[in-house]
């Protein structure tokens, strides 16, 4: 890494209350010009660390200072709801304080940075949410910012859009701070590491790339479970001969309470283990009874083409074991026609009356944000079962502490979370996966790859995650670019 601290942390607490901490007498240091991954486990609180960055929340104890008041911009997740009505022009006026009057020359600059063609007076709702994605990286940039915050950028992202995002931060002069889960986008650009542990709530600097820590991490832990095994024997041996004098009488007793001592301060030397990110086990999802071998016959299917909607006939039989792998460039309509068809199936397809549809939609759309998990999930289940309910929340790493919270308080990679464990409660004939990958925790992609795989029903698939479509392996490809 080069060039001198642009941001430090002292001894930096933070908390949401007594039962949720986030920091705990934090201390590190980002150098100007570095490129950093933010790493964690979901829920760990890495978004909120993007906001002590910027000064939106303060610590409650410790220090964060800032050489020469650097500006930092961020390039969220999703677009506010709030701001999905602007025209491409409003959205990108709005990150001035001041009326920008030369704001067009400005976006076209970004707009050519970040690989997207774009009508200024568009509204922000119409657009893919690869262009989305797209879009708030670009308002990033247009700050010209000294220090750039990206929480998962390359989601919803292309095959073509990720390697044009990795190769413009690979020579971005700028500081990076990347959150994202895609471990093969790290490796190409970035030289840093801070690793945030949900568990005691403490973040680890490393120098390298996520694979040299991988790597690091690995070995730190091979030697510490190597020290704590010696230890172990010696405590057992000198337990054993304390006994052993103990038992002898007389003066040997001091003896033993000499050995006692000894084991008792080799057990104070053990040390503890990292605790590794926790991995949703293995699961499966149930199919629905009495479903037909052709589950779904599509006559219609809906894109974009020159910006523009149209419909073209085609005809496409999908019966129970077919993985369907929906292709395209962003902005094709992939997910639009998903969601038409999730509204209105008999419009595009003949489909059974009775034929139930488990949807996992990319922005969570279809969650009740104010509702609790729980809520949630009691309407998706075909029994109303609350140990079964609870059950299978916490196979997805949905406990106590998060089963009755509203689903807004949650994070992404959570929200994601429950959006499976609501499929498994659903048990429906046709699953639509829209994007499963983002915001999920890499480590839990090969488990629901397998569940997926081995799904009975119909599975119909929208993934820019090479690595995931292999692992599950479509039976058929539909891609919208051709048709």
């Amino acid at each position: 890494m080069s060039g001198n601290t642009i941001i430090r942390f002292d001894e930096v607490d933070f908390d949401f209350g007594y039962t949720k901490p986030i920091l705990d007498e934090v201390s590190f240091t980002i150098r100007r010009g570095s490129k950093i991954a933010l790493m964690g486990q979901n829920g760990a609180g890495k978004s909120t660390l993007f906001k002590l960055f910027t000064g939106e929340f303060k610590p409650h104890e410790g220090k964060i200072t800032n050489d020469r008041n650097p500006s930092i911009a961020v390039a969220k997740q999703v677009i506010d709801t709030k701001d999905l009505d602007k025209t491409v022009r409003d959205y990108f006026q709005d990150a001035f304080e001041e009326v920008v009057y030369d704001i067009d020359p400005r976006i076209d600059e970004v707009l050519e940075i970040v690989n997207l063609e774009a009508d200024k007076d568009k509204t922000l709702r119409k657009f893919s949410g690869g262009q989305k994605a797209r879009l708030l990286l670009a308002f990033a940039l247009i700050q010209k910012p000294d220090i750039i915050l990206l929480d998962e950028p390359t989601n919803n992202l292309d095959k073509k859009g990720i390697e044009h995002l990795r190769d413009f931060l690979k020579n971005y002069q700028g500081t990076c701070v990347v959150i994202s889960h895609d471990a093969e986008f790290l490796n190409y650009f970035t030289n840093g590491v801070l690793y945030l542990d949900v568990h005691t709530h403490k973040v680890e600097q490393y120098v390298g790339n996520y694979n040299d820590v991988v790597k690091e991490i690995s070995s730190r832990i091979a030697a510490e479970e190597r020290k704590n095994a010696q230890l172990k024997k010696g405590i057992q041996e000198k337990k054993d001969k304390a006994n052993f004098f103990a038992s002898k009488g007389g003066q040997m007793r001091a003896r033993a309470k000499k050995m006692r001592v000894e084991a008792s301060e080799m057990q104070e030397s053990k040390v503890e283990i990292r605790k590794e990110d926790k991995v949703i086990p293995n699961f499966q999802i149930p199919l629905q009874e009495n479903v037909p071998d052709t589950v779904v016959l599509f006559h219609t299917i809906s894109l974009m083409k020159g910006g523009e909607e149209k419909e073209k006939k085609k005809r496409l039989e999908l019966h129970k074991g077919d993985i369907l792998l929906l292709k395209g460039p962003n902005g094709i309509g992939k997910t639009t026609f998903l969601e038409k068809f999730i509204e209105t199936p008999t419009r595009f397809s003949e489909i059974g009356p009775e034929v139930k549809i488990g949807y996992y939609s990319q922005d969570f759309s279809r969650l009740d944000h104010d509702a609790t998990v729980f809520e949630v999930l009691k309407r998706s289940a075909i029994e109303n079962n609350e140990e079964k309910i609870r059950a299978t929340a916490a196979k997805f790493l949905i406990g106590s502490d998060l089963i009755f919270k509203e689903i807004h308080t949650l994070s992404e990679g959570q929200k994601g979370l429950v959006s499976l464990a609501r499929l498994v409660l659903e048990e429906p004939a046709l699953i639509v996966l829209d994007e499963p990958t983002n915001h999920i925790n890499f480590r839990h992609l090969p488990i629901i790859a397998k569940a997926v795989k081995d799904f009975k029903g119909v599975v119909i698939l929208v993934s820019h995650n090479d690595s995931f479509v292999n692992e599950i392996g479509e039976t058929k490809t539909l891609d919208l670019e051709t048709i």
